[in-house]
């Protein structure tokens, strides 16, 4: 039976999209306090089919896929430029298409405008009621106010007037960041991408037998399952170590291990394949926020994202993927010895002009990282890091990377970086790293 908390959440799930939500609203309409209506409206926004506008409220809107992330709603765009609303509220929670920056005469700017899409244009009373016929939001720069008349349209239509202080250029610039911003999240691979299903999923019951484990074992050859109550909640994780020995009558909540590492869907695979090599864990039970199975993820399923991930070309370009796209290198240098140049741009420095100590870390990673994959094949994951010292570097020098691996072995590896600026040593590290194994 589904708790008061999930059934609020359940409740404001089949709102209408569009609908504005209060707290007092919902305390009453599922007669629970409004402290528990508040953390139920909370986690909703988490879940993304809520949005909590400034000056405007909070409001149900349709839930985006994955794949149309880099898509912003009219709302997300309020959030964006401080904006205010002026008419046309319940459309708030349409995505939009693209943006246009109405810096035209009149004509050509409604040759640009179609239906889903923002035009941003000043105080231009005819633009903003031309732009809403055709089926596009409208937002106003420079603080500016709307007609009535056009305000009274907007809300007919169901299309966000939206006024902003900023001016057109600042605007524009916000939107491309946060579109941006988007691109990079959905690159990131999340646990969800790649679990198991829980349709798919072999799980036992804290009030089954040994005996259920070995029919489990004998139809999918597998060791592990993770163990739940008569609520789908996790209790333990049993394994054949659990299981070596025991009776076939013995009850499974006797000899499961208790309180298991779980990990939830929004989790990023590569701080998953972290904890997995950290713990020696061969497979995690995925969990949502009530600690109820939503499935598997294993060893070879990070594994298997990581290397197609190494594969996929990059859309929305992170810090990291600037840095490691400047490391190249050095030719002429004796075998067995790598070394590699980096040039500091502007984009790598801090506020004071010099090299910033994200980026410095991110170059020693990167160094190690390809050293290593010179001895061992496969993907690596950071145990530790020792910066010993770091010297400033002003921007649009170019460095010399040289990694010296110390020791490896099977399943590790330990490599000592120097980091010279014409010849002078500007940064010293040691880094440990943990080789991902297939087993």
């Amino acid at each position: 039976m589904a708790t008061k908390h999930e059934q609020i959440l359940q409740y404001i799930d089949g709102l209408p999209i569009g609908e504005k939500i209060s707290v007092r609203q919902i305390a009453k309409a599922m007669t629970v306090s409004e402290g528990t209506a508040y953390r139920a409206i909370k986690e909703a926004e988490n879940k993304g089919y809520v949005s909590t506008i400034e000056r405007v409220g909070t409001i149900r809107i349709e839930r985006k896929k994955k794949e149309n992330i880099e898509k912003l709603t009219f709302a997300e765009i309020v959030n964006i430029v401080d904006g205010q609303v002026l008419g046309g509220r319940t459309g708030l929670h349409k995505t939009l298409n693209k943006f246009v920056i109405g810096a035209m005469k009149l004509e050509a700017m409604m040759r640009y405008t179609e239906a889903g899409n923002l035009l941003i244009v000043g105080n231009r009373t005819q633009a903003h009621e031309l732009a809403l016929k055709a089926g596009a939001a409208v937002l106003i720069t420079g603080g500016f106010d709307a007609e009535d008349h056009v305000k009274k349209l907007a809300d007919k239509l169901e299309m966000p007037v939206i006024s902003t202080s900023y001016d057109t250029f600042t605007v524009a610039t916000m939107i491309n960041r946060a579109i941006y911003d988007q691109l990079i999240k959905k690159e990131i691979i999340l646990v969800e991408d790649i679990l198991t299903p829980l349709a798919d999923t072999f799980y036992l019951k804290t009030t089954d037998k040994v005996a259920r484990w070995h029919e489990f074992n004998q139809k999918t050859t597998h060791s592990r399952y993770p163990v739940v109550d008569l609520n789908m909640k996790i209790q333990g994780m049993v394994t054949s170590k659990d299981i070596l020995g025991q009776a076939l009558e013995t009850s499974i909540d006797k000899i499961m291990t208790k309180n298991p590492m779980t990990v939830n869907g929004k989790t990023s695979v590569a701080s998953t394949a972290h904890t997995m090599v950290w713990e020696g864990i061969e497979v995690l039970p995925v969990s949502d926020d009530s600690n109820r199975l939503e499935g598997i993820i294993s060893r070879q399923d990070v594994l298997k994202a990581l290397q197609m991930n190494q594969r996929q070309p990059q859309v929305g370009e992170t810090i990291d993927d600037i840095v490691t796209n400047q490391m190249v290198l050095m030719q002429g240098k004796p075998k067995g010895e790598e070394v590699y140049s980096c040039d500091v741009t502007p984009q790598m420095t801090n506020h004071l002009g010099t090299i910033s100590y994200g980026v410095f870390t991110t170059i020693v990673s990167d160094a190690a990282n390809r050293v290593l994959r010179s001895y061992k094949k496969g993907d690596l994951v950071v145990e530790n890091m020792t910066i010993y010292f770091i010297k400033p570097v002003q921007m649009e020098s170019t460095l010399e990377v040289f990694p010296k691996i110390l020791e490896v072995g099977r399943k590790f590896g330990k490599v000592d970086v120097e980091v010279f600026n014409e010849g002078i040593l500007v940064g010293k590290a040691m880094m440990m790293c943990q080789l991902i194994d297939r087993n």
